[in-house]
């Protein structure tokens, strides 16, 4: 059953008033009503319709001084109301099961705790791997795909300092991956922070390999890390692969329900938008031939 199918007959007026709330989310800055409904997609008297509701109901603010649209108090509060009753974890955990589900691999979601890369989750493919994971265990920074993502995008200080500790551990101890110096991943981080995930070769395990990729919050820092792992001949981590297309739609699928919308989703949005009005513009002003021209 398809999904709209399974959810019934909408409110179509709700989803055009949602659709021009989103371009103001999106944007997060003032903005003109000429540009709301351009970016909604819907013509300006419309959206003008939509906005009064809006103010009426302090979801919307329009500045008096220069005319411009903002999101309003309620807005906030609904926010605030979303955050208040939104688990991360257990939302996280629900994805990367459904990540396992999908791909039939192993999926793991970590955190960053006192001694570094955590694992809270766990699930099994339908391969059974064995890979002495278990929720609570310690991966290495410099040895795992997940503790390389932790190195990408938190704070150095705060990566040196717990890469020198795992270094000054006993060999007797249980942690997941090679321990490195941090000179020895150093040119890595900036490569996984343009590309928003992580491999690792040679793997921590002989013949199993993974790739990871960070969920962010609301203010742009990194709170977990998505891992799909699995054994050589099952999953494919190579550039543009669909095992990482889906690992990363994981992952910025979590970061969005934390709040997290970069700035360059308001940019691509601004730019298919303009991209449509100036198409419609050129249809407008190319004459109709007639078959005497």
């Amino acid at each position: 059953m398809s999904r709209s199918a399974s959810e019934g007959r909408g409110v179509q007026s709700v989803e055009v008033g949602v659709r021009i709330l989103g371009v103001l989310a999106d944007v997060a800055q003032p903005m003109k009503l000429k540009d709301v409904a351009r970016l909604a997609h819907v013509a300006p008297a419309q959206a003008h319709a939509y906005l009064v509701s809006y103010r009426r109901q302090d979801l919307v603010e329009q500045d008096e001084a220069t005319g411009l649209y903002r999101l309003g108090h309620f807005a906030l509060q609904l926010g605030i109301a979303r955050m208040r009753s939104f688990d991360p974890i257990r939302t996280g955990g629900e994805a990367v099961l459904r990540l396992a589900d999908e791909t039939k691999l192993t999926t793991a979601l970590s955190v960053w705790g006192s001694f570094g890369p955590t694992v809270i989750y766990i699930h099994e493919g339908t391969d059974q791997l064995h890979i002495n994971t278990r929720a609570g265990t310690v991966y290495s920074v410099t040895g795992t795909a997940t503790g390389l993502v932790f190195a990408a995008f938190l704070p150095e200080e705060l990566v040196r300092s717990t890469v020198k500790a795992q270094l000054a551990e006993s060999n007797a101890t249980r942690r997941v991956g090679a321990r490195l110096d941090f000179t020895a991943i150093a040119r890595l981080l900036e490569p996984i922070r343009r590309h928003g995930y992580a491999t690792i070769d040679p793997p921590p395990v002989p013949g199993i390999y993974a790739v990871a990729a960070p969920v962010f919050d609301s203010v742009c820092q990194i709170r977990m890390v998505v891992t799909l792992i699995g054994s050589a001949d099952a999953i494919d981590v190579s550039e543009g692969s669909a095992h990482i297309a889906q690992v990363l739609d994981t992952a910025n699928r979590l970061s969005e329900q934390l709040g997290y919308f970069p700035v360059a989703r308001a940019t691509e949005r601004n730019a298919a938008a303009e991209k449509s009005s100036e198409a419609k513009s050129r249809r407008k002003r190319v004459p109709k031939l007639t078959a005497a021209e």
